[in-house]
């Protein structure tokens, strides 16, 4: 009986997490794991984007990251409906990046491929008059390090405290891949390669009443399903705390405090009750 009870809690539990990630209503499924990938079972990218938690995490880390880039924000701001569709825009996000992980090779390129012809479409000027492509390789190649450095800040936080530097770095190499594909240039290698090009790209941020709102939204933004309020509200306040001293005060938000080891320790049992409910 209680094998039954548990068995049922983590099914539900699952369910309920890969309806954030998957347009059930209109037949989309979950994306299945495939050997013959850009990466394959041993690989460090199949096991760091396969921990929901961590992902979770690290993605809405890299988001505000990203908009404190003026042309990552302008595109957003003039080209999407982030203020009416800001699920939808994650989910969309959360898909390539499981096809382009662990969905078959064709799989992968086709992702890429519908993502690149949409970047070809974005363009505008800055409120300055200066131009911005979403194709510009030095745009995506910061788009690409600042999301992929946070997936990994999340993992080592609350899955693997101790991975091995050498992980690390055949993790940017692995990835570099998907980079390529889409256009960036540069793209890092490893980790240090990757903290040299954020270090690099400082002095281009900036935060302005336009970065607060898209970050305020994103914030302050409610499940869709009343079930996954308290994973949401853990997230995104594990989120912040993700972020560098830097990147916390261009946006205006004070890190947790004393109240950090509280917070932590929520993320760090959300994040196992998730690998729980996904175990086979």
């Amino acid at each position: 009986m209680l094998q039954a009870v548990t068995r049922s809690l983590r099914q539900a539990i699952a369910r309920e997490i890969v309806s954030v990630f998957n347009d059930t209503a209109h037949g989309e499924q979950p994306v299945k794991r495939r050997p013959d990938g850009l990466f394959g079972p041993n690989s460090v990218a199949w096991q760091v984007h396969g921990d929901v938690a961590t992902m979770m995490i690290g993605g809405v880390a890299g988001l505000l990251l990203q908009m404190l880039h003026p042309a990552v924000l302008a595109g957003v701001w003039d080209h999407s409906n982030f203020r009416g569709d800001m699920h939808g825009r994650l989910r969309r996000t959360a898909r390539f990046i499981a096809l382009t992980t662990y969905g078959n090779r064709p799989e992968a390129e086709a992702a890429i491929a519908r993502v690149r012809n949409i970047h070809a479409n974005v363009a505008g000027e800055l409120s300055d008059g200066t131009p911005y492509r979403a194709d510009d390789p030095a745009l995506l190649a910061w788009v690409h390090v600042t999301e992929v450095t946070s997936f990994l800040a999340a993992w080592i936080r609350y899955a693997d405290p101790l991975m091995l530097r050498a992980r690390q770095d055949r993790y940017f190499a692995e990835v570099a891949q998907i980079a390529v594909a889409l256009g960036a240039d540069p793209v890092p290698r490893d980790r240090a390669g990757a903290e040299k090009l954020i270090l690099d790209m400082r002095e281009a941020l900036q935060a302005d009443a336009r970065t607060h709102e898209v970050a305020g939204l994103l914030l302050a933004q409610r499940a869709e399903r009343s079930a996954i309020e308290p994973f949401l509200a853990i997230t995104l306040r594990a989120a912040v705390d993700l972020l560098p001293l830097w990147a916390l005060r261009m946006h205006g938000l004070e890190p947790p405090g004393i109240s950090r080891h509280a917070m932590r320790a929520g993320a760090f049992g959300m994040a196992q009750a998730l690998r729980w409910a996904f175990s086979r």
